[in-house]
């Protein structure tokens, strides 16, 4: 698996990674072999939360067991101090909102401490103005085969996805 700082540019597809749940365990993204995902960075205070979980919710709710979606959500700090909250908080929150999908542990998405994941899809997905996350609610579209296939800023709507994520159902 690759974890390390080292080797994220030698992984092949996001199935080459492992990442620690919201409640510590670490897997192997090779669980979604096979999908189409969504992976975003997400923030419980930030103005897109409550528009951005409710849409990726219903998508959830819309094509998780007919079409195979998986969303894998990874909370993030680095953007105005919006996600503050420890892991039992974030839990806390996302139970609050009904939240289906999956929740990784609290990490970054830039700098030198950004999850390797996230350097990978970021190499593979380069923003408008360079390889780095600009804001909470990045999204990555991810194919059957696990690349990245599609990026989305933050003024994207989760709905606004479909047609992307239609493609590659």
């Amino acid at each position: 698996m690759t974890s390390s700082e080292t080797n994220w540019k030698e992984a092949k597809s996001i199935y080459d990674f492992t990442a620690k749940t919201i409640d510590g365990e670490e897997v192997s993204l090779d669980k979604y072999r096979g999908h189409v995902a969504i992976i975003v960075n997400v923030a419980s205070q930030c103005g897109y939360t409550k528009n951005h979980y409710e849409e990726l919710g219903e998508l959830y709710e819309q094509y998780g067991d007919s079409k195979g979606l998986r969303i894998l959500s990874f909370p993030c700090n680095q953007f105005g101090g919006q996600e503050p909250g420890d892991s039992a908080t974030i839990c806390s929150f996302v139970r609050k909102h009904n939240v289906k999908f999956d929740i990784y542990e609290k990490i970054n998405v830039n700098g030198n401490d950004a999850h390797p994941l996230w350097k990978y899809l970021k190499h593979h997905q380069g923003g408008t103005f360079g390889d780095f996350i600009k804001w909470n609610f990045t999204k990555f579209v991810i194919d059957k085969n696990g690349q990245p296939v599609a990026r989305f800023g933050p003024d994207t709507s989760p709905k606004e996805l479909v047609a992307t994520l239609e493609k590659y159902f």
